[in-house]
């Protein structure tokens, strides 16, 4: 062969100007590294006898690609291995001389130039030998020198030529921080580049390599052409330059020798089924991860929301302790004052009101915890009833009456007869309006007035409770349905109670489809405006 060199070339600018491609195929590593495992898989099944041409970046991962194909391949195989200069010397005092260039190729040797950093930290650097024994008879694996500053240190490839079946897979990585004298050679040679700062984890994403895949003879007789070009003669630390000479082969010596026949479709479409496989596979995987991550998710927000009724829970009992303490130790002040010799009787029957005025209180508040336990313990789906405001909001209203004159309050209300019938339980809308029109009593002055009203609002009733009390505060009216919450009077009016009957409404609305809203102003009144759903037979 005749061994005149010219300099060596860039086969990815060499293949993509001879295909004249449109433009640049960007895929990762990890794709680059699956469409060779792909090839091998075809040559292993189909045991295709083949010449493989091959340079690819260190790494263990890689590595086992190609120990896996040398293990398993029962058809002969020549293997050619492309290396730097530098590799070779770091291998220089190894087991291997150039007297056993011939011998099989130990796997260990092939690596990457020092520079490729980024890829051997998403890919892996460890890196373990063949054992020689494993392969098989009539193989051999080659080490192809290549000059230290070639064009093709930053390409990577699988070129395989096997009777009928031939294909190239070459992926190029752009360079990072170039100087200017660097940025217009890779200009001129229509190279991209690539921006600095590449970190591991970004490099697939942000910075994929550039490939190209194609099963045509010419390109591959081109590509095939620039690497005996790219091959480095006359380095004593490795062949002579007989031995690589003897190692070069031309596309036109594989077609003579029958190396090389016509491509087989068959084959092809065998590969495409494959590719189709491996990413059903991938996808059903993505699938599968997707939807674990999903049902983390949705287990992350149960646990919180458990966590957080939990957390709800103990503040019901830590502040319903102290609600239930207070009474007691009013009480238990007034009975050892009942018990002082000296006591004269208006202070006894003070102290007699007193206690009982606590024990209703403490009543109020017991059944009121009882109740809204019960309410937020009803896990099922309680019937709706048909319910006519006309037959429950006038016996309430009577009730409260006697109270009403008493302190010198005029309570009325307007509930027109033609009204749609709500969706409720009838102890709940009897609750609802008992603790509304209770609470507008108590903090309305005498000679204040109270009204109940409803009317239609599209598909829901709504009832109006008006007063003219003392008012809520602004700063108070976000906090009037917290439990035991109970609002500040300046006037001296009296506050007492269990601090639960808002939020028991609240409850009851929310599992009858229903709302509240209010609206207030001090020392003018409050509006409580209670929305429930018309009912729906269906």
């Amino acid at each position: 062969m005749n061994l005149s060199r010219s300099p060596d070339t860039s086969l990815y600018e060499l293949a993509a100007d001879f295909n004249q491609t449109p433009q640049p195929l960007k895929i990762s590593p990890t794709t680059f590294k699956s469409t060779v495992g792909l090839v091998f898989d075809l040559l292993i099944e189909r045991k295709i006898p083949a010449t493989v041409w091959l340079k690819l970046p260190k790494g263990e991962v890689w590595q086992a690609e190609v120990q896996r194909f040398c293990q398993l391949a029962t058809a002969p195989y020549s293997l050619y291995c492309l290396q730097t200069q530098q590799d070779l010397e770091k291998s220089k005092g190894s087991k291997r001389s150039a007297a056993k260039s011939e011998a099989p190729w130990d796997l260990s040797e092939m690596s990457l130039e020092a520079t490729d950093t980024e890829l051997d930290q998403v890919l892996g650097q460890s890196r373990e030998p063949i054992a020689l024994d494993e392969i098989m008879q009539g193989s051999q694996i080659h080490s192809l020198p290549l000059a230290a500053q070639s064009q093709l240190k930053r390409e990577y490839f699988l070129l395989v030529a096997a009777p009928e079946f031939y294909g190239l897979m070459l992926v190029h990585r752009p360079r990072s921080g170039l100087s200017k004298s660097e940025g217009r050679s890779a200009k001129a040679a229509k190279l991209p580049l690539a921006t600095p700062a590449v970190t591991a984890e970004s490099l697939e994403q942000k910075h994929p390599l550039l490939g190209l895949c194609t099963f045509e003879a010419d390109t591959l007789r081109q590509v095939l052409d620039g690497i005996n070009r790219a091959i480095c003669f006359g380095q004593p630390e490795t062949q002579s330059s007989d031995v690589v000479a003897k190692l070069l082969i031309t596309w036109e010596q594989l077609v003579e020798t029958g190396t090389v026949t016509t491509l087989n479709p068959v084959l092809l479409g065998d590969l495409l089924v494959k590719q189709i496989q491996r990413q059903e596979d991938i996808w059903r995987s993505g699938a599968t991860h997707r939807r674990q991550s999903e049902s983390v998710s949705t287990l992350r927000l149960e646990n919180d929301e458990l966590l957080n009724t939990v957390h709800q829970k103990d503040e019901f009992i830590k502040i319903m302790g102290q609600e239930l303490r207070t009474p007691l130790t009013t009480m238990k002040t007034a009975l050892s004052l009942l018990n002082s010799p000296s006591i004269k009787p208006p202070q006894r029957q003070r102290y007699m009101d007193m206690l009982s005025q606590e024990c209703d209180r403490q009543s109020s508040l017991i059944t009121s915890v009882l109740d809204l336990v019960q309410i937020e313990s009803t896990v099922d789906q309680v019937p709706m009833e048909a319910l006519r405001l006309s037959e429950i909001v006038p016996g309430v209203v009577s009730t409260y009456q006697p109270l009403a004159q008493e302190k010198g309050i005029m309570l009325g209300y307007t509930i027109p007869e033609d009204l749609l019938p709500v969706s409720c339980i009838s102890p709940w809308l009897k609750q609802i309006v008992i603790n509304l029109l209770h609470n507008s009593i108590k903090f309305t002055s005498s000679a204040g007035q109270v009204w109940v009203r409803a009317k239609q609002q599209g598909d829901y009733v709504q009832i109006e409770f008006r007063d003219t009390g003392v008012g809520i505060a602004q700063s108070d009216l976000p906090k009037i349905f917290d439990r035991f919450y109970r609002i500040r009077i300046a006037s001296g009016e009296d506050s007492s109670g269990s601090g639960l009957g808002l939020s028991i409404v609240q409850q009851l609305l929310l599992r009858c489809g229903g709302s509240i809203a209010v609206k207030s102003k001090v020392n003018e009144g409050s509006i409580f405006t209670v929305l429930l759903p018309v009912f729906n037979r269906s």
